[in-house]
Protein backbone atom coordinates (compact mmCIF):
# COMPACT_ATOMS: atom_id res chain seq x y z
CA UNK A 1 0.00 0.00 0.00
CA UNK A 2 1.50 3.64 -0.65
CA UNK A 3 1.92 6.63 1.59
CA UNK A 4 -1.11 7.95 0.18
CA UNK A 5 -3.71 5.44 1.07
CA UNK A 6 -2.11 5.23 4.55
CA UNK A 7 -2.89 8.82 5.02
CA UNK A 8 -6.15 9.96 7.11
CA UNK A 9 -7.38 13.40 7.28
CA UNK A 10 -10.72 14.97 9.19
CA UNK A 11 -13.22 14.84 7.22
CA UNK A 12 -15.48 18.08 7.15
CA UNK A 13 -18.10 16.37 9.99
CA UNK A 14 -15.17 15.89 12.10
CA UNK A 15 -15.06 12.31 11.34
CA UNK A 16 -12.14 10.56 10.06
CA UNK A 17 -11.60 10.21 6.33
CA UNK A 18 -9.64 7.75 5.27
CA UNK A 19 -7.74 7.11 2.16
CA UNK A 20 -7.66 3.99 2.49
CA UNK A 21 -11.17 3.86 1.25
CA UNK A 22 -9.78 5.24 -2.46
CA UNK A 23 -7.71 3.08 -2.92
CA UNK A 24 -7.73 1.91 -6.35
CA UNK A 25 -9.25 4.84 -7.51
CA UNK A 26 -7.96 7.56 -9.50
CA UNK A 27 -8.11 10.66 -7.34
CA UNK A 28 -7.96 14.54 -7.99
CA UNK A 29 -7.12 16.03 -5.28
CA UNK A 30 -7.93 20.08 -5.12
CA UNK A 31 -7.05 22.06 -2.37
CA UNK A 32 -10.40 24.71 -2.05
CA UNK A 33 -11.85 27.67 -1.24
CA UNK A 34 -15.22 29.37 -1.07
CA UNK A 35 -14.23 32.66 -1.46
CA UNK A 36 -12.00 32.84 -4.38
CA UNK A 37 -12.15 34.05 -8.15
CA UNK A 38 -11.45 30.13 -8.99
CA UNK A 39 -14.58 29.11 -6.56
CA UNK A 40 -16.33 28.57 -9.84
CA UNK A 41 -14.38 25.03 -9.87
CA UNK A 42 -16.39 23.64 -7.86
CA UNK A 43 -19.00 23.07 -10.70
CA UNK A 44 -16.54 21.47 -13.11
CA UNK A 45 -15.24 19.57 -9.87
CA UNK A 46 -18.25 18.33 -8.87
CA UNK A 47 -19.41 17.43 -12.96
CA UNK A 48 -16.28 15.57 -13.30
CA UNK A 49 -16.50 13.09 -10.32
CA UNK A 50 -20.59 12.64 -11.42
CA UNK A 51 -18.80 11.73 -15.12
CA UNK A 52 -16.40 9.31 -13.97
CA UNK A 53 -16.97 8.10 -10.44
CA UNK A 54 -18.23 4.67 -11.65
CA UNK A 55 -15.58 3.96 -13.25
CA UNK A 56 -13.33 4.64 -10.11
CA UNK A 57 -12.59 8.40 -10.02
CA UNK A 58 -13.09 10.80 -6.94
CA UNK A 59 -12.36 14.33 -6.54
CA UNK A 60 -10.88 14.74 -2.78
CA UNK A 61 -11.65 18.88 -1.97
CA UNK A 62 -9.15 20.30 0.49
CA UNK A 63 -9.91 23.18 2.28
CA UNK A 64 -7.49 25.49 2.75
CA UNK A 65 -7.39 29.40 4.16
CA UNK A 66 -3.24 30.12 2.99
CA UNK A 67 -3.78 32.54 0.18
CA UNK A 68 -5.66 36.34 0.95
CA UNK A 69 -7.63 34.07 3.77
CA UNK A 70 -10.32 32.98 1.27
CA UNK A 71 -11.49 29.83 3.19
CA UNK A 72 -11.96 31.80 6.51
CA UNK A 73 -15.65 29.77 7.56
CA UNK A 74 -16.00 26.81 9.67
CA UNK A 75 -16.28 23.46 8.74
CA UNK A 76 -20.12 23.78 8.99
CA UNK A 77 -19.77 27.11 6.39
CA UNK A 78 -18.05 25.27 4.52
CA UNK A 79 -20.15 22.29 3.97
CA UNK A 80 -23.17 24.40 3.33
CA UNK A 81 -21.45 26.50 0.90
CA UNK A 82 -20.62 23.90 -0.96
CA UNK A 83 -23.70 21.83 -0.75
CA UNK A 84 -25.84 24.59 -1.68
CA UNK A 85 -24.07 26.68 -4.51
CA UNK A 86 -22.30 23.31 -6.48
CA UNK A 87 -24.17 20.14 -4.92
CA UNK A 88 -20.65 18.99 -4.24
CA UNK A 89 -20.76 15.18 -3.39
CA UNK A 90 -17.32 14.31 -3.29
CA UNK A 91 -15.42 14.02 -0.15
CA UNK A 92 -14.17 17.07 1.61
CA UNK A 93 -11.84 17.54 4.31
CA UNK A 94 -11.07 19.82 7.09
CA UNK A 95 -9.13 22.70 6.64
CA UNK A 96 -5.52 21.86 6.60
CA UNK A 97 -2.44 23.88 5.70
CA UNK A 98 -0.59 23.11 2.20
CA UNK A 99 2.61 25.20 2.98
CA UNK A 100 4.81 26.22 5.56
CA UNK A 101 6.35 24.03 8.67
CA UNK A 102 2.84 23.00 9.32
CA UNK A 103 1.74 21.76 6.21
CA UNK A 104 -0.25 18.62 6.49
CA UNK A 105 1.26 15.31 6.13
CA UNK A 106 -0.67 15.10 2.38
CA UNK A 107 0.83 17.73 1.21
CA UNK A 108 4.25 16.94 2.45
CA UNK A 109 3.56 13.61 0.30
CA UNK A 110 2.17 16.05 -2.96
CA UNK A 111 4.81 18.65 -2.75
CA UNK A 112 6.95 18.14 -0.33
CA UNK A 113 10.62 17.61 -0.86
CA UNK A 114 11.07 14.19 -2.48
CA UNK A 115 7.77 14.51 -4.37
CA UNK A 116 7.19 13.99 -8.15
CA UNK A 117 5.89 17.38 -8.03
CA UNK A 118 7.77 19.04 -5.65
CA UNK A 119 7.39 22.79 -4.84
CA UNK A 120 5.00 24.72 -2.99
CA UNK A 121 1.21 25.06 -3.90
CA UNK A 122 0.94 28.52 -5.50
CA UNK A 123 -2.89 29.37 -5.06
CA UNK A 124 -6.29 27.77 -4.13
CA UNK A 125 -7.21 25.42 -6.74
CA UNK A 126 -4.15 23.30 -7.60
CA UNK A 127 -4.66 19.95 -8.97
CA UNK A 128 -2.85 16.41 -8.05
CA UNK A 129 -3.87 13.43 -10.42
CA UNK A 130 -3.28 10.33 -8.01
CA UNK A 131 -3.00 6.79 -9.71
CA UNK A 132 -5.00 3.94 -8.21
CA UNK A 133 -1.66 2.49 -6.76
CA UNK A 134 -1.13 6.21 -5.09
CA UNK A 135 1.77 7.22 -7.04
CA UNK A 136 1.09 11.09 -7.91
CA UNK A 137 0.58 11.03 -12.08
CA UNK A 138 -0.18 14.99 -12.57
CA UNK A 139 0.38 18.66 -11.18
CA UNK A 140 -2.07 20.93 -12.76
CA UNK A 141 -1.87 25.04 -11.81
CA UNK A 142 -4.66 26.48 -10.17
CA UNK A 143 -6.44 28.54 -13.57
CA UNK A 144 -5.80 25.29 -15.32
CA UNK A 145 -9.77 24.19 -14.84
CA UNK A 146 -10.78 20.57 -14.10
CA UNK A 147 -12.81 20.72 -17.45
CA UNK A 148 -9.49 21.59 -19.54
CA UNK A 149 -8.73 18.68 -22.24
CA UNK A 150 -4.93 18.55 -20.57
CA UNK A 151 -6.73 17.22 -17.28
CA UNK A 152 -9.74 14.96 -18.54
CA UNK A 153 -7.22 13.51 -21.07
CA UNK A 154 -4.96 12.14 -17.53
CA UNK A 155 -7.68 11.41 -15.86
CA UNK A 156 -9.12 8.74 -18.50
CA UNK A 157 -5.62 7.54 -19.09
CA UNK A 158 -5.14 6.86 -14.98
CA UNK A 159 -8.37 4.97 -15.64
CA UNK A 160 -7.69 2.82 -18.94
Amino acid sequence: MSAFHDLTLDALDGKPLSLKTLKGQVVLVVNVASKCGLTPQYAALENLHQQYKEQGFSVLGVPCNQFAGQEPGTEEDIQAFCSLNYGVSFPLSSKVEVNGPARHQLYRLLAGEGAEFPGDITWNFEKFLVGPDGRVLARFSPRTTPDEATVIQAIEKALA
